[in-house]
């Protein structure tokens, strides 16, 4: 056992001055960060929550705003296009109303606007019908019939809208086409037709594609409030398509209940709301000050990695928390506590020690 004491005096003197440099796990060393070895870093910025850094992010957040040719656009009267059917009725005259007989479906009694745009009609003949609206096509109908009938009464309607359609695509449940008529359809009624998947959406990336050029909103910031989206009209060939948030996610790792991604839902994420969806920071292995937020750049030749710290020993400080925005592909990161890494290290050192006493103990008895 004598043999023994100074040894392992030497091997405790060893660990307990080195045991937070080896202890496992991550960790980051403000300190270290800030110095690479010539007195600078260029790659990492640290940056401490203040209330001043976070009037600066509000001040320089966009606000949201729908593009003026968007709200211009105002819907006139239905025009007639190719594949409409429509309901002709000349009154007093079945003959020319109902032609296939009371027995048949309505529909066999309608006139389809064909493909060219042309629309035929007894004792009128083919008629430029597309483009017009209905009241232009029963004038015109009234005019030609007049020849033949004395003081025709005409009137016209759509059976079945066919010609102006939008395209949905993405995080809805419904996907098929949505068709204008005669009520004119706003941005909002054709979102709650086409039921947005809540969960999987990304609100904030949804684009309307109009004319070859493409309007990025962002719903959730403009169905907020009063209501923008009533606002916008839509048109024959709109695209709507609304993306799914699987690529929108914060990343919480380190001393929280629960190390998970987040997907983001709408446009704003705060630090404490990821905090909380991870179950929050574990009171007994934290290290209150070393709360980051890791933000990566595209380049970093250009702009340095901002890694954000939030020192939330203080109370005052979870309020801060409360209104710091984590952006998408953020990583949070909750650093231990100084005697967490001690005892993570002495808990992997000890197995290790067991086995280098038995060793000795084994080298003294075979002497």
């Amino acid at each position: 056992m004598k043999l023994l004491t100074p040894l392992a005096l030497g091997f405790a003197t060893v660990f307990t001055l080195a045991g937070c440099a080896f202890a496992p796990g991550q960790h980051m060393e403000r300190g270290g960060l800030l110095d690479s070895g010539n007195g600078e870093n260029s790659t990492v910025e640290i940056i401490t929550i203040t209330p001043k850094l976070l009037a600066v992010q509000m001040a320089s957040t966009p606000t949201e705003q729908i593009p003026l040719n968007l709200v211009d656009y105002k819907p006139g009267p239905y025009r007639i296009g190719a594949g409409d059917v429509l309901q002709v009725t000349v009154w007093e005259h079945p003959e020319l109303t109902i032609p296939s007989g009371t027995q048949q479906q309505a529909e066999a009694n309608g006139r389809i606007v064909q493909a060219d745009g042309t629309l035929f009609y007894p004792y009128v003949g083919s008629i430029q019908a597309t483009g017009k609206t209905l009241t232009e096509l029963r004038e015109f109908l009234t005019q030609r019939l007049a020849q033949w009938i004395e003081k025709p009464q005409v009137d016209v309607g759509v059976m079945r809208f066919n010609s102006g359609k939008i395209r949905v695509s993405g995080a809805f449940v419904v996907t098929t086409e949505q068709v204008i008529t005669q009520t004119p359809l706003n941005l909002l009624a054709a979102l709650g037709a086409a039921n947005i998947k809540t969960a999987e959406a990304d609100l904030t990336g949804f684009t309307l594609k109009r004319d070859g050029q493409d309007y990025h909103l962002d719903l959730d910031t403009l169905n907020r409030g009063t209501n923008l989206l009533g606002s916008i009209y839509l048109k024959p060939g709109d695209q709507l398509n609304l993306p799914y948030n699987d690529r929108r996610k914060a990343y919480v790792m380190g001393e929280v209940t629960r190390p998970s991604s987040i997907v983001f839902k709408n446009r704003s994420l705060t630090l404490s709301d990821a905090l909380g969806t991870a179950g929050g920071i574990r009171q007994e292995t934290a290290d209150g000050n070393a709360i980051y937020v890791i933000r990566g750049v595209p380049d970093l030749e250009k702009k340095p990695v901002q890694v954000f710290q939030l020192e939330a020993k203080s109370p005052a400080a979870m309020a801060l928390a409360s209104q710091f925005e984590v952006l998408p592909q953020d990583v949070v990161f909750v650093g231990p506590a100084g005697i967490t890494r001690w005892n993570r290290f002495i808990s992997q050192l000890l197995p290790s020690a067991s086995l280098l006493q038995s060793g000795v103990y084994t080298g003294v008895n075979a002497r």
